[in-house]
C-alpha cells in the first residue's frame, strides 16, 4: 500500500509541470495573425495569472461586440510601465492583439494605443 502511494505522488510530481505549462499556452491564439480593434474599455481586470481588458466594439447594425483580451501578469504590465489604472471603463482605444483560433471575440494583447496618444505595450512605452 506504502509502495503505490509513493509511485502514485511520483506520477502526480511528473505531471504537475505539465499542468502548469499548458495552463499558460498560447496554442489558443493565432500569433501569425493580427486583429485591430478600436472600441471603449468597459473593464480592465489587473489580476493573476493574467490581466485581462474587456472592450467594447462597435458591429454591425449599431450593434456591439465584447470583446475579452488577455494580457499579462500584473508583475509583468507594472515592469513594462503599466500600472491598475493605465485604463479606466470609458477609455476609448484602439488595440493589437492575436486572435483566438476559434473565431469567438478574444485575443491576446500586443499593444494599445489611447486616444491621448499614449501607447501601452510589454516592450515599454512608444513601441506601438
Amino acid at each position: 500500500m506504502l509502495k503505490s502511494t509513493i509511485s502514485s505522488l511520483g506520477v502526480l510530481a511528473m505531471l504537475a509541470p505539465l499542468s502548469a505549462s499548458a495552463h499558460h499556452s498560447d496554442a489558443m491564439f493565432d500569433s501569425q495573425k493580427q486583429i485591430v480593434l478600436n472600441g471603449t474599455v468597459r473593464e480592465f481586470q489587473y489580476t493573476n495569472p493574467h490581466s485581462w481588458i474587456q472592450l467594447v466594439v462597435a458591429a454591425e447594425a449599431g450593434n456591439t461586440i465584447e470583446w475579452s483580451i488577455e494580457t499579462a501578469a500584473p508583475v509583468v504590465l507594472l515592469r513594462a510601465g503599466i500600472k491598475p489604472s493605465a485604463l479606466q471603463p470609458g477609455d476609448k482605444i484602439t488595440l493589437r492583439a492575436h486572435p483566438l483560433k476559434d473565431g469567438r471575440a478574444g485575443g491576446s494583447l500586443i499593444d494599445i494605443k489611447k486616444a491621448d496618444g499614449t501607447t501601452l505595450s510589454l516592450r515599454g512605452p512608444g513601441n506601438y
